[in-house]
């Protein structure tokens, strides 16, 4: 009787071993783990997914930590995608449109999305789905082509949209052909690159940008003297804010030139946001100020992208 007790509570051991091994790593997360969305590409540009926790170090503010969470299997994403519908993007709208229908496309069932643009108003979509009927629907029709492009201002509404608790990822998704705007008028509030990178970082957003040339459809005047030309050649370039952005917060930054097939971009956006490892750490001080990280991988040839900084939590004095 004891030989079959024993044998009986190996048999059951062997069995969780096999299947704890044959499980993917799971994230074990808490309200103290520092969570750090990582992309990883190779000298090609191509997504690196094959990489395991001992793989990768944690810097913060210089200095080593302990990997206490680690799951490379894709996350829940809950995206805002955010349009320019200024006067310029009149001669983009057909694909805008179609480019878009690509990235809900590639959008799993645990993901949910909303739509927002911004011109001469900002607009977002009520709730987040995952149905591509209701994006599909809540996308621009038309272009007003008199419509500023106010940038920082958008996103900062952008990232109003992301209250309550989840679990999945917040990322926006922007595209914008031309510079900030600006504030218009003494009734609308200023807004700056800066604020948008301190309270993605204070959100825990994650900012993806795509830059395009403008194809407006009026004729734009030739400049005057070589200052004015110089207006002239940079007046169709994407605000170079956005790459900061991007890159402060951990997501990516492409810029689409003629004869470039903005749906592949839009898509790979999608093919990153499930190729990402999700790694967590302890924050080493809870005195509530921004610390930067920074995350490194010991393969060579290999480039890491993530979030440049997080803010702690803060112990009750």
């Amino acid at each position: 009787m004891i030989r079959f007790i024993t044998s009986t509570a190996i048999a059951v051991c062997v069995l969780g071993v096999s299947a704890t091994i044959g499980q993917q790593p799971i994230f074990r997360g808490g309200s103290d783990v520092v969570r750090v969305f990582a992309t990883v590409t190779d000298r090609d540009g191509r997504l690196v997914t094959t990489l395991d926790r001992d793989d990768f170090e944690v810097r913060d503010e210089g200095k080593p930590q302990p990997i206490t969470s680690f799951d490379n299997r894709p996350q829940a994403i809950r995206l805002v995608v955010m349009l320019d519908v200024s006067g310029s993007m009149a001669g983009n709208l057909p694909l805008l449109r179609t480019a878009a229908m690509q990235l809900f496309a590639r959008l799993r069932p645990d993901d949910s999305a909303r739509v927002g643009a911004f011109g001469n108003a900002i607009t977002i979509s009520p709730a987040f789905t995952s149905d591509a009927n209701e994006l599909r629907a809540a996308l621009p029709e038309a272009i007003a082509p008199d419509a500023p492009t106010p940038l920082w201002r958008a996103l900062d509404e952008a990232l109003d949209v992301f209250g309550g608790t989840s679990e999945a990822r917040s990322v926006i998704l922007v595209l914008s052909d031309g510079k900030d705007s600006g504030p218009i008028g003494f009734s609308t509030r200023f807004f700056s690159q800066a604020q948008v990178i301190e309270r993605a970082r204070m959100a825990d957003v994650m900012v993806y940008a795509i830059g395009m040339r403008s194809r407006s459809l009026r004729p734009m005047p030739p400049g005057i003297g070589p200052g004015g030309l110089q207006a002239m050649l940079e007046a169709d370039l994407p605000d170079p804010g956005l790459a900061r952005v991007a890159e402060q917060t951990g997501g990516g930054y492409t810029e689409i030139r003629f004869g470039q097939d903005l749906g592949a971009a839009f898509a790979s956006v999608a093919d990153e946001l499930h190729s990402q490892y999700l790694i967590g750490f302890a924050p080493p001080k809870r005195d509530g100020k921004v610390h930067d990280i920074e995350v490194r991988v010991g393969e060579r040839g290999l480039k890491p992208r993530a979030r440049k900084s997080y803010v702690a939590p803060k112990d009750p004095a």
